[in-house]
């Protein structure tokens, strides 16, 4: 068994976010149009109006931030990158699994990176000891833990830490001197906002925790690259926000001022862009449903979605059924389901997972039609599973997890 992924690694192949599979919000496709005659980009960190926007959806959220607590960038992989930067040198500990993105910032950094076990109810969080277990062992081969990034609503699990967890969590990192960056990029995106109790980490411990969001998670389409970052009060915020913005500036990395315009009205909130929110996040949480029904079904492990556009799922049980047609890691498990399925189903491994571990992200966007129209009658239907493509899509993911099941169940020993 390869102990490495050939020919696509995770650091120059890594999957992008979950798609939204749905067309751009006809207003916001218009702010857009308007400032597309701006032939300059945003100073580096965003320009005020946008900082502005961004204080003002934190406020919302129970986290107020000033202007000079706040920073944007083209997307969130540079953000970390020169938030990490800006935090000096230093080990960096992530959860297992993780963002596909989040390591690579710290590898170009030249920063170790280390992945610490999820609890078993939820991933985007280290488990408390084992996370205390892990500083204590970097610290004893020479190392200097410095950051943890961490995730309330996580990619690639699509779950969310009950708060009693992430509590535990925050106070370990606190208890071994770690900063926390805490990305909330899928925060507005909870299933049943009514039933989930999310709690952030700068709720808990405001003076180290600084907030990280991609607008692409809940506001804006993929290629439209925005991302934000809030920092702590006082003078170490303060300090960390300047190093950042200088990180960033020598980087080149600002926003070109039609995206500012876009983020700056997104994050704003009006009706259209929160109704849009509301009605993608009803049917991808439908449809999130439906998939892992048939992934169940099938005798595959998937913790219940609870936020995102997407679901992670474990064929450890079907590894005898997957050896047979020549699968005996993630990246062959990639390779098969993306060919069959005609989607992408990340391996993940490339999400910090063990390679000989059968996991792999599917998104629910794929499912949602491969027309504007039918993408359209999937958001505005009052049930996207009653539509013929929708129908056809989880029949194809039912159909492939079957077969599966059914090549288990001829290689039982009889009874």
């Amino acid at each position: 068994m390869r102990t490495e992924p050939e020919g696509r690694g995770p650091v120059r192949y890594g999957p992008p976010l979950p798609e939204p599979g749905l067309p751009v919000l006809p207003e916001l496709a218009a702010v857009l149009a308007g400032a597309a005659g701006r032939p300059h980009a945003e100073p580096p960190g965003g320009s005020p109006a946008l900082l502005d926007a961004a204080g003002g959806y934190w406020a919302r959220r129970g986290l107020p931030a000033e202007r000079g607590q706040v920073v944007a960038a083209p997307g969130a992989a540079p953000l970390l990158l020169a938030l990490t930067a800006a935090l000096g040198g230093g080990d960096v500990l992530l959860p297992r699994p993780c963002p596909a993105w989040w390591a690579p910032q710290a590898r170009l950094l030249g920063r170790s990176v280390y992945h610490v076990p999820t609890p078993a109810e939820c991933g985007g969080v280290p488990d408390p000891y084992a996370l205390m277990e892990t500083v204590r062992r970097i610290r004893a081969e020479g190392g200097t833990p410095r950051l943890l990034v961490l995730s309330v609503a996580d990619d690639p699990t699509a779950t969310v830490p009950p708060p009693e967890v992430l509590h535990e969590a925050v106070e370990a990192a606190a208890d071994e001197g770690l900063h926390i960056v805490s990305d909330e990029t899928w925060r507005d995106t909870l299933h049943r906002p009514h039933d989930t109790v999310l709690v952030g980490p700068a709720e808990m411990d405001p003076g180290r925790v600084t907030v990280l969001t991609d607008l692409s998670g809940p506001f804006l389409p993929p290629g439209w690259p925005a991302a934000v970052a809030r920092f702590p009060a006082g003078a170490r915020g303060a300090a960390l926000r300047a190093r950042t913005l200088d990180v960033l500036t020598a980087l080149g990395a600002c926003l070109a001022e039609p995206v500012g315009a876009a983020a700056s009205y997104a994050l704003g909130e009006p009706d259209e862009i929160t109704e849009r929110l509301v009605g993608a996040t009803r049917v991808h949480a439908r449809v999130a449903a439906a998939a892992r029904r048939a992934v169940l079904a099938a005798g595959a492990l998937a913790r219940p979605p609870a936020a995102g556009r997407h679901l992670y799922v474990d064929l450890g049980p079907l590894r005898p059924a997957l050896a047979g047609r020549g699968v005996g890691d993630a990246q062959d498990l990639e390779d098969f389901l993306g060919e069959r399925l005609a989607m992408p189903a990340p391996g993940g491994h490339r999400f910090g997972d063990e390679l000989g571990a059968l996991r792999v992200r599917l998104s629910t966007g794929s499912l949602l039609g491969s027309t504007r129209q039918e993408r359209l009658a999937s958001l505005t239907a009052p049930d996207a599973l009653e539509l013929p493509h929708v129908e056809r899509a989880l029949s194809m993911l039912r159909s492939a997890f079957d077969d599966l099941r059914a090549a288990a169940r001829r290689m039982e020993p009889p009874r």
